[in-house]
């Protein structure tokens, strides 16, 4: 989405310079090629420091136009560095750069850091995926879905406290994300505040080319006063031996950016900080969720599996996270040895969440590039041998297996089972709203 914003305002400046300007947009296209190039990389992740971008636009423009509008004179790149140096006194172009700076500052570090909070996100929930179940999680889960048809009762269905306190074992480690996810959460519906209006992302970067154009116009209109500064402070630069006749004044034909231009971000912003709301508690109601189509109903809280026979569970429900589980009567649990990969997301989260905050106050954002993710590999999205394309949550299969007196012990089993991947559903989420904002 943003990346096809940038496209049509570069085309819309193209288009309305060339009937606007003609040369002198012709001759100096390459200036505005760079800008919406260093734009383009900037958003994408590159190490790009985004006020010194646009630094550099401004003083390459003001030089090419120096000598495009000052035909009758023969201006050195000496006299080019001397203007430059007083260019912040002189105020060629008005009040427009400092404006289009603060503008396009506080919209692309916005809109950068919302993409890498979605990327961030998904890389999270996909790596947490992969962690496999522990041994005693895979032993717990086979006493929860096979027991009841070794022991002839295959129709009845688990306790739902029995359920929970099983899923809630198993995935102890996982519920520890979530005092990080949530302030991830919440700091991506600050920025996507931002991005809205007033702050409209779409009027900022489609106002680009009638911004640019204002700005030239303002150093044609001025540029007698312009000129009579600059040699006060330069000297007077020789004459042209050969003068070209002076420049027509420029029309700004660039289009005014409609109020209701932002639409459609609005509501693409609306629907991803709905599912982001909806989120927040992913992590300690993933327990519930996946436990909600197996467990016996409240009203059959007498007739269902406990673990050794049907009737009543009567153990309490455990609390969220590994700290929780020291006394789950059904996964046993080492509480000393937390996950190693879950603490590196939690990290990355808590990393995130900080940069997430500097470009609410607008302040610049370095991240790594992520140029290479664009096209999803690495940026949160499903593969197929990763995630489901059921897009219900996960869960063990409890299809009636074979009768045997006792299950049978095979590694196989006990491998797939680890290896299988923690409910994703909501990475199919993130990935969606992250590809159309890098649309």
């Amino acid at each position: 989405y943003f990346r096809d914003l940038l496209n049509r305002s570069e085309a819309s400046l193209q288009d309305s310079f060339q009937r606007g300007f003609g040369p002198l947009f012709s001759q100096n296209s390459r200036v505005f090629q760079d800008l919406y190039s260093d734009l383009r990389l900037y958003y994408r992740g590159s190490k790009i420091n985004l006020e010194e971008s646009l630094n550099d636009f401004w003083a390459r423009l003001l030089e090419r136009l120096l000598r495009f509008l000052n035909t009758q004179y023969s201006i050195s790149e000496d006299y080019l560095e001397c203007v430059s140096k007083q260019s912040e006194t002189l105020r060629p172009f008005g009040e427009t750069p400092r404006e289009f700076k603060l503008k396009v500052t506080r919209t692309f570090v916005a809109a950068r850091s919302f993409v890498q909070g979605l990327v961030v996100a998904g890389e999270v929930v996909r790596k947490v995926s992969q962690v496999p179940l522990s041994a005693e999680c895979v032993r717990a889960l086979m006493k929860l879905t096979y027991c009841p048809h070794c022991r002839g009762v295959a129709s009845v269905k688990p306790c739902s406290s029995y359920c929970r306190n099983v899923m809630k074992g198993c995935l102890a480690n996982q519920a520890d994300l979530d005092t990080e996810w949530k302030n991830l959460a919440e700091a991506m519906l600050l920025v996507a505040d931002r991005l809205n209006r007033p702050y409209s992302m779409d009027a900022a970067v489609l106002s680009l080319p009638k911004r640019i154009a204002e700005a030239i116009l303002y150093m044609q209109d001025n540029l007698s006063t312009f000129n009579s500064k600059v040699f006060q402070a330069c000297g007077t630069p020789t004459e042209s031996p050969s003068p070209e006749e002076p420049v027509k004044r420029g029309q700004n034909l660039a289009e005014d950016v409609s109020s209701t231009s932002g639409a459609g971000l609005e509501k693409l912003l609306s629907d991803v900080s709905r599912k982001l709301r909806d989120m927040m508690k992913y992590w300690v109601q993933l327990p519930g969720k996946l436990c909600v189509d197996r467990e016996a109903k409240t009203s059959d809280e007498n007739k269902c599996w406990n673990g050794m026979a049907v009737d009543r569970y009567l153990p309490e429900v455990m609390g969220d996270g590994l700290a929780s589980q020291i006394n789950n009567p059904e996964v046993e649990i080492d509480i000393t040895k937390p996950d190693i990969t879950i603490r590196q997301q939690i990290m990355q989260l808590k990393i995130m969440t900080n940069r997430l905050k500097n470009a609410i106050n607008g302040n610049d954002v370095d991240f790594q590039d992520a140029s290479d993710d664009i096209s999803g590999s690495g940026s949160g999205m499903c593969s197929d041998d990763q995630c489901v394309r059921d897009p219900r949550v996960m869960t063990p299969s409890t299809n009636r297996p074979r009768n045997y007196p006792n299950p049978p012990e095979n590694k196989k089993v006990v491998k797939g089972l680890g290896s299988r991947n923690v409910p994703c559903s909501a990475l199919y989420l993130l990935s969606l709203a992250t590809v159309l904002l890098r649309r």
